[in-house]
């Protein structure tokens, strides 16, 4: 039988954290605040989450800090309505397989947020369906969007779309692939990225100063980090009918010291009065060799 537990812990000095495990991963909650996802590793492995200490042990109530990790905001980035302070208590409740997370409403926006996490009875592997409800009076346009600050030192990986050659015969096309969407203070030369043919990688170096940042329609719904001799794959959703933040970005990736996010977006739609737009997620833990070839390795991984 698989090994699952759950027990309330203190993590790092903060208390109000929960602790989720079977034999192959485990992953630390934080119900203080957030609710925020601060641990994900494999048993003895590198944890894949930032940490930042200073917030962590500085909690300012009334702005808005990353303290790292998983998050749920809601898109499109407009200030100050999505740098809302999320550091109330959460609430919460365990029914043996699933871990309920409940917000309650900002008070600037009127929407609330719920995470439901599940680890596989065994493997490493957690699924996370994020939600956030609309509490207002009236129908409000956003999209769940999902972050996860990656610890240092790794290198992302984001699938390319299939070559497909150039002409009007069978097997040719004329359409394009995807969008690819860049920020006025993306450096396309920066010789932290690498756009390849089957990849678009992006290093974590704490060298490079500026930040970087890109975002794309990633059909596949794929993207992974590898840390060590490890990598974190992401799994997210794309629906063909939806309309996208950011000129059609169901996932954006951003760098600077210290950290590396991975973030995956859903539709952008008005939501109805008591309604909720939905995200999910599955995240897997593997094992990697830094001294084998990386693109083949994911591959393997259904990259």
């Amino acid at each position: 039988m698989p090994n699952m537990e759950f027990e309330t812990i203190v993590y790092r000095g903060w208390k109000d954290c929960l602790r989720l495990s079977n034999n192959d991963i485990e992953l630390v909650v934080s119900v203080g605040l957030g609710p925020r996802v601060l641990v994900c590793r494999r048993p003895g492995g590198v944890n894949f989450m930032k940490n930042f200490d200073e917030e962590l042990a500085d909690v300012k109530r009334d702005e808005w800090q990353s303290y790292g990790g998983h998050r749920l905001w809601h898109a499109p980035e407009i200030w100050p309505r999505t740098y809302y302070p999320d550091v109330d208590p959460v609430e919460y409740d365990w029914d043996g397989s699933v871990l309920h997370l409940r917000c309650a409403a900002e008070k600037t926006t009127g929407l609330r947020k719920e995470i439901d996490i599940a680890l596989d009875a065994s493997g490493p592997g957690v699924t996370l369906r994020h939600r956030i409800y609309n509490e207002n009076a009236w129908a409000v346009a956003f999209s769940p969007w999902c972050l996860t600050v990656m610890a240092a030192g790794g290198e992302l990986f984001v699938p390319q779309e299939p070559y497909v050659p150039h002409g009007k015969e069978t097997g040719e096309s004329f359409d394009y692939a995807r969008p690819l969407v860049l920020w006025q203070f993306t450096n396309m030369a920066d010789p932290r990225f690498t756009w390849g043919e089957r990849f678009i990688r992006m290093r974590q170096d704490d060298r490079c100063e500026s930040k970087q940042k890109f975002g794309a329609l990633v059909k596949s719904g794929l993207a992974a980090y590898v840390l060590d001799a490890e990598v974190f794959v992401k799994r997210f959703g794309y629906d063909p009918a939806a309309a996208y933040p950011d000129n059609g970005c169901n996932a954006e990736f951003f760098t600077m010291p210290g950290f590396l996010e991975i973030e995956s977006l859903g539709a952008l739609a008005p939501v109805e009065p008591g309604c909720c737009a939905c995200n999910d997620e599955r995240w897997e833990l593997h094992p990697f060799d830094p001294a084998g070839d990386a693109e083949t390795q994911l591959h393997r991984l259904g990259l």
